[in-house]
């Protein structure tokens, strides 16, 4: 049996979260609304989830490109450590500032911007197309010559600082302000104030905006507002996810010539048309619930993201032993488990097609991997009740739910 320890870090960062937000509670401070925090745990999910496919992909994308293409052939030295973790920041800076300067890398990267709370959960909010370009940028680390393991285990480290900034609870820190990201520079980037906008985009060094231009101070005077300059309103996973591409596709179709619909896409995202996200909500539907949420659908809520982040630390520390057909299984679940809390909590009346989808994969999965002859016989049940029963069961289900 192959475990991977990585899986620790899921409760050992939950832990973290749990007493950022006992601290908070306790010092009767604003900032950790219930559905902001699900809405962002639901976005890191999924990200750490498919982590374990990205990293083994990327590892072997850099392995490949340190030993055919490398500059270099480098051996890991202290001080080539240090070089590796400069470089890595470095990398990062301009991955980070090109995010938030051309609208097809916004996309990408708005949704870590999304949540009006600011909290060691927003540090969760981290997609997966994100991690994807990301590790694009950081493809020049093998071509320099770093290998592939030295790469994975900066990476690792790297990723690891920036949770620590994401919290209203420490202050300035004296002369490491001059050095190192902080909470108080990282307060100042994802602030939606019109003089903090795109600053503060290092990682671990802040002297990369010191150097290009991009640095602010947390000013006492003025009180952060956190989030989009023109906040989402909606805890919808799947619109969270894509509607600023959505957004860009509706710019773009309005635009007459091939230039202005490149200009549209790699353009600034201030030069997007600000009525796009009206005219895609619109197309979509989206319209986030004025009705509250009554305490036992809210514990129902609850209770899926605590077992789904369960769920999570099991998968990752025994996914090498497990099945492509397993892996898959429990991924789909997943998603749905996901799709079905943004939800829930928009109150969207479609949630029973997400409940029967996930009831169906569930049953289904577990007699196939029991007898095969069950499977058939689920399959048709499921059919009978699907041409029979769908809609009352629905009708049901809603005013169970809903009330």
């Amino acid at each position: 049996m192959k475990y991977n320890f990585l899986a620790f870090s899921i409760p050992f960062f939950i832990l973290l979260i749990y007493i950022e937000f006992a601290i908070t509670k306790k010092k009767k401070l604003a900032g950790f609304e219930l559905h902001s925090v699900i809405s962002n745990l639901s976005v890191g999910i999924l990200e750490r989830l498919l982590d374990v496919y990205t990293g083994a992909l990327f590892y072997f994308i850099y392995d490949l490109l340190q030993k055919n293409y490398g500059l270099f052939h480098i051996k890991a030295t202290p001080l080539v450590w240090l070089a590796l973790l400069i470089c890595t920041d470095f990398v990062w800076y301009w991955y980070h500032r090109l995010a938030h300067e051309i609208n097809l890398l916004w996309a990408v990267h708005i949704v870590h911007h999304q949540s009006e709370d600011f909290n060691f959960t927003v540090s969760a909010r981290i997609t997966v197309l994100q991690a994807f370009l990301r590790g694009g940028f950081w493809c020049v680390l093998p071509l320099l010559g770093f290998p592939a393991p030295m790469i994975t285990v900066m990476l690792l480290i790297h990723g690891l600082y920036p949770f620590f900034t994401h919290t209203k609870l420490v202050g300035k820190l004296g002369i490491l302000e001059y050095l190192f990201v902080t909470p108080s520079h990282h307060r100042v980037h994802h602030a939606s104030n019109e003089q903090y906008l795109d600053r503060n985009y290092g990682d671990v060094l802040i002297i990369w905006d010191k150097i290009f231009g991009t640095y602010q101070s947390e000013e006492e005077e003025i009180e952060i507002v956190y989030g989009l300059t023109k906040p989402l309103n909606t805890y919808s996973f799947l619109w969270q996810h894509f509607h600023y591409f959505i957004e860009i596709f509706v710019a773009v179709a309005k635009q007459k010539t091939i230039r202005g619909k490149l200009k549209t896409v790699f353009g600034k995202p201030e030069t997007l048309d600000p009525a796009a996200r009206s005219e895609a909500e619109r197309i979509f539907h989206v319209k986030q619930s004025t009705e509250s949420i009554h305490k036992p659908l809210n514990t129902y809520v609850k209770w899926q993201i605590g077992i789904l982040l369960s769920a999570l630390f099991v998968f990752v520390l025994l996914e090498k032993n497990l099945s492509p057909i397993l892996s898959i299984v429990f991924v789909l679940l997943s998603l749905l488990t996901l799709i079905n809390c943004g939800a829930i909590m928009e109150r969207k009346k479609w949630v029973f097609n997400i409940e029967f989808a996930r009831a169906f994969l569930t049953v289904s999965s577990l007699i196939y991997f029991t007898s095969l002859d069950g499977l058939i016989i689920a399959t048709l049940l499921f059919v009978t009740i699907l041409t029979t029963s769908y809609k009352y069961l629905e009708n049901r289900y809603l005013n169970l739910i809903y009330r």
